[in-house]
C-alpha cells in the first residue's frame, strides 16, 4: 500500500513560488491556493470570467506558473478538464462562476465522475455574509453538485484554505474522483498566514504486494482454461506490451475497450477489435463461448455480447470497479503493469488449446478481411466506414484521437485500425461535444503531439463558439466532421424501435466558411477520390484546420438487425 511522507523544511530551493514563509508573512486566499495547486502539479485552469472568481483571476494574472485557458462555455472548461486528467493522470482544474457558472460545469464534470478522473471544480459563491439569502444567482451549491462530485466543501475561513484545497487535491487523485470547493467571492481577497503543504512523497511497494503464492488462485484458474479470452480497458493501457505477451502465452483472444483502442496494435496476431456496438461483428461468438475470461483494467461487459456462464478474473486498481460489470469470481487490486509479469512467469508451461487458438485466428481473419472491403467503399456522399480508413492511413502511428459521441464513435470502434494512438473519449456519461473540448486540453497537455478530433455535426454544434478557443491559445489541432444534417444514431434507434422520427434534422452552417471566419484553415471534401489528400493538407497545415467531410447517412450495422 502506498507510504505518505510530510516532510517540513524551512525553505525549499527549487522555485521561489515554493519557499516556505515566516507566520508574519500575509497572502491572499487566492495566491495560496495559486501556490498549493503548483506544488501539486497543477499547471492551468480552465473556466470562464465571472464577479465571483474575479479574486482568483487577479492572482493568476499576477504569475506565470498556472495558465488560465479562457473557453466559451463553462461545459467545455470541465470537459476540457476532464480531457486532461484522462490524458496524463494528473489533477484537471476547472472554474467557473456562481448560480448559471457553476450549473453550467455539471456536464463536464459529469464526464469526469463517471468515467473516474481526478479533477477539482472551483467556484465563486456569494459573499459570506449574503450565504443563505435571495442574493443573485446564490444556489446551494453543495446541493447542486452531490450527484456529480465525491465531496463538496464551501470555505468559510482564509485560515482552513489549504486544509481544504489540499483534501480536495488528494480525494480527487487517490480515489480518481471529482472534488469541488465553493470560495465565498470576498474569500479570495483576504489574507492568511497558513503555509502551503508541499506534496507527500508517495512510495509504493505494489510490486512486493503480489507473488506466485499470494496470485496461486488466479494462476489455478487461469491454467484450467480451455477456452480463455481477455478484455482490457483504459486502465491497462500502460500494460500494452504485457498484456499482448500474456495474450500469446495463454493462448487467449483480445478484446479491448473503445478507450484502449490502440493499447495494442490491430495487426496482433490474437487481437479481435472491439465487443458491443462498434465493434467486431464474429468477437462476440468467440467471447461466448469462453470458459474464463481475464478483465485488465475494465468493467465493460455489454449485454448481449457477452457469456451467461464463465469464471471472470478482474485486475483493478480501485477496488471499488472488482464486479462493477459481471459477476466476478477472483478480484486483483493493484496495477496491471506489475501483476501481469508474474502471470506470465507462471504461464511459462501452460499448453495451449490448438483448436481455441484456431477459432480465435479464424474469427480475426475473417473481420480483417470484411472491415478491409468496408473501408474501401466508394462514393459521394462519402460512406463513413470510408472516412475511418482516410483517416486510418493518413493520422500519424503516435497521434492523439479525441472522439465526439454519436454514430461517429460507432464507426470508429469498429473500422479504425489502430497502431499505437491513444483515444479519448465520454466512456460512460457519453456526452455530445466532448471531440473538441478534448482535442484542445491534449494539444495543450501535448504540444508535440499529433492531435485530432472526430465529431459529427449534431456534437460539433454544441460547442462551436469554441473554434475561438483554438486560435486564441494557438491550438494547431485538426477536426473532421461528419456531416450528415442529421442525428444518424438516434434516428436509426428510433427507426429500430418502430417510432416515428422527430427532432433528429439539422439545419447547419457552411462549417467551411464558418472556420474560416474563426481564423482557422478548412477545406471541405464531397468525394472519396479527394478525401485523403485534403487530410493530408489538413494535417500538416500549420492552423487549426477543420475538415467538413460529406457524409453518407448510412444506418450502422449494428441497428440493422
Amino acid at each position: 500500500m502506498p507510504i505518505y511522507q510530510r516532510k517540513m523544511k524551512s525553505s525549499i530551493q527549487k522555485s521561489p513560488l515554493n519557499q516556505v514563509r515566516s507566520p508574519q508573512s500575509m497572502k491572499s486566499v487566492a495566491d495560496i491556493m495559486l501556490e498549493q495547486l503548483t506544488l501539486w502539479g497543477v499547471k492551468r485552469i480552465y473556466g470562464v470570467v465571472g464577479d465571483a472568481i474575479f479574486g482568483l483571476l487577479d492572482a493568476i494574472s499576477k504569475q506565470s506558473a498556472i495558465q488560465f485557458i479562457q473557453v466559451q462555455h463553462e461545459s467545455v472548461a470541465a470537459m476540457m478538464a476532464s480531457a486532461e486528467a484522462k490524458l496524463t493522470g494528473g489533477l484537471g482544474v476547472c472554474t467557473a462562476q456562481m448560480g448559471p457558472g457553476i450549473a453550467n460545469l455539471m456536464n463536464g464534470l459529469g464526464d469526469a465522475y463517471l468515467d473516474h478522473s481526478p479533477v477539482l471544480a472551483i467556484t465563486g459563491q456569494a459573499p459570506l455574509n449574503k450565504i443563505g439569502t435571495d442574493y443573485k444567482q446564490y444556489i446551494n451549491q453543495q446541493q447542486l453538485v452531490k450527484e456529480f462530485t465525491r465531496s463538496s466543501t464551501l470555505l468559510t475561513h482564509p485560515d482552513t484554505v489549504v486544509d481544504v484545497l489540499v483534501n480536495a487535491m488528494k480525494l480527487a487523485q487517490i480515489e480518481g474522483t471529482v472534488t469541488h470547493l465553493s470560495v465565498p467571492k470576498d474569500l479570495f481577497t483576504k489574507m492568511t498566514s497558513v503555509q502551503p503543504y508541499k506534496r507527500p512523497v508517495m512510495v509504493s511497494n505494489d510490486r512486493q504486494m503480489y507473488s506466485k503464492e499470494s496470485l496461486k488462485q488466479v494462476i489455478q484458474m487461469m491454467r484450467s482454461a480451455k477456452k480463455p479470452m481477455i478484455i482490457a480497458g483504459i486502465g491497462a493501457k500502460s500494460a500494452g506490451r504485457t498484456v499482448e505477451q500474456l495474450t500469446g502465452q495463454w493462448g487467449a483472444g483480445l478484446l479491448t475497450s473503445l478507450g484502449a483502442k490502440g493499447m495494442v496494435p490491430d495487426t496482433s496476431v490474437r487481437m479481435l477489435g472491439g465487443i458491443g456496438e462498434g465493434g467486431n461483428p464474429y468477437a462476440s461468438n468467440i467471447l461466448k463461448q469462453a470458459d474464463v475470461v481475464l478483465m485488465i483494467g475494465t468493467t465493460w461487459w455489454p449485454e448481449g455480447y457477452v457469456p451467461i456462464h464463465t469464471r471472470v478474473i478482474q485486475i483493478e486498481k480501485h477496488a471499488i470497479n472488482i464486479g462493477k460489470g459481471p459477476q466476478v469470481e477472483m478480484g486483483v487490486i493493484g496495477q496491471p503493469e506489475t501483476i501481469i509479469p508474474i502471470l506470465l512467469d507462471e504461464l511459462k508451461d501452460y499448453t495451449q488449446n490448438p483448436d481455441w487458438v484456431r477459432q480465435v485466428q479464424e474469427a480475426g481473419q475473417s473481420w480483417a478481411l470484411q472491415n478491409q472491403q468496408e473501408g474501401n467503399q466508394v462514393g459521394s456522399p462519402i460512406p463513413p466506414s470510408r472516412i475511418i480508413r482516410a483517416l486510418e492511413k493518413t493520422v500519424s502511428p503516435d497521434s492523439i484521437i479525441t472522439l465526439d459521441e454519436g454514430d461517429v464513435t460507432l464507426w470508429f470502434y469498429r473500422n479504425f485500425r489502430a497502431k499505437q494512438q491513444q483515444v479519448l473519449i465520454s466512456g460512460h456519461w457519453r456526452t455530445m461535444g466532448f471531440g473538441l473540448p478534448a482535442a484542445l486540453a491534449a494539444k495543450l497537455c501535448r504540444p508535440d503531439k499529433q492531435v485530432v478530433a472526430i465529431t459529427g455535426d449534431g456534437g460539433l454544434n454544441m460547442v462551436l463558439g469554441d473554434l475561438l478557443t483554438a486560435i486564441q491559445h494557438r491550438l494547431k489541432i485538426t477536426l473532421v466532421v461528419f456531416n450528415n444534417k442529421t442525428l444518424q444514431m438516434e434516428e436509426d434507434k428510433m427507426k429500430r424501435s418502430g417510432l416515428n422520427r422527430l427532432g433528429v434534422d439539422l439545419v447547419n452552417p457552411d462549417y467551411v466558411a464558418l472556420a474560416k471566419a474563426c481564423g482557422w484553415e478548412a477545406y471541405r471534401a464531397d468525394s472519396h477520390i479527394e478525401l485523403e489528400e485534403t487530410l493530408q493538407k489538413a494535417l500538416t497545415g500549420s492552423q487549426p484546420t477543420l475538415v467538413d467531410v460529406n457524409t453518407a447517412s448510412i444506418t450502422h450495422p449494428d441497428f440493422r438487425k
